[in-house]
């Protein structure tokens, strides 16, 4: 029977235009893709997965993605999760509000920006993985971890953006590259108290984020799920 339910909810995803995206407010990966739907005026159906409660592992999530992971994001027959994947998919298929500059150097800087926040800062300094390595190694020794990864890729990206950065990371519109660092300097600077002055450049471009109505309306305390959540301390 459950699994009729989820063909039923599939059919239904096909035969409507509308796309379904599964997250959760506090999900910084889901921050960037709720971003750029924002960006793109993209209608989406909120499916609010509490990461918390462990729904990620509910037998009709891994229908959708068996890694347990969220965002993901459903448009007909189409299932794709990842933050970077989906965005790629975004672009592709609605190109209206371009997310990559035509400049070829600049698109591979956006690109660049993308991956190196996915794959070099983010995962490395999760809750989970800060507490695991606490009660592998001792206490404080998350903490300090999380921050020895943030010091490093915020030191790379300071470096990587000099020559580009004006109001917005890669110039005066904002692009992939901001769909990623919007929600990494935010969620870090909250949870860790990063002092973002030593890093001039990525704090300029995150006040200007704050004026963005798009990053706001994609920010956690914007979505219905949010008062399910307290961060942790």
């Amino acid at each position: 029977m459950e699994e009729l339910n989820i063909q039923n909810q599939r059919d239904t995803m096909n035969s409507s235009s509308k796309l379904v995206l599964y997250n959760f407010s506090h999900s910084s990966c889901s921050w960037r893709v709720r971003f750029a739907l924002k960006l793109k005026g993209l209608d989406y159906e909120y499916k609010a997965v509490n990461l918390v409660k462990g729904e990620q592992f509910s037998r009709e999530f891994e229908q959708v993605n068996p890694l347990h992971y969220v965002p993901v994001l459903v448009d007909g027959d189409v299932v794709v999760s990842d933050s970077l994947a989906i965005l790629l998919y975004l672009e592709e298929k609605y190109p209206q509000r371009a997310l990559l500059p035509d400049d070829h150097q600049r698109k591979a800087l956006n690109l660049q920006v993308a991956s190196i926040v996915c794959s070099s800062i983010q995962p490395l300094h999760m809750v989970t993985l800060a507490k695991h390595i606490e009660e592998k190694v001792g206490p404080e020794e998350g903490i300090l971890w999380a921050l020895s990864i943030i010091e490093k890729g915020f030191y790379a990206l300071e470096k990587l953006l000099k020559d580009f950065a004006t109001r917005f990371a890669t110039g005066e519109e904002l692009y992939m590259a901001d769909m990623f660092l919007a929600p990494e300097i935010d969620t870090v600077a909250k949870r860790y108290n990063i002092d973002m002055s030593a890093y001039p450049i990525l704090n300029r471009v995150y006040e200007a984020y704050k004026t963005v109505p798009e990053f706001l309306a994609a920010s956690p305390e914007a979505q219905p799920d949010a008062a399910f959540f307290t961060p942790p301390a």
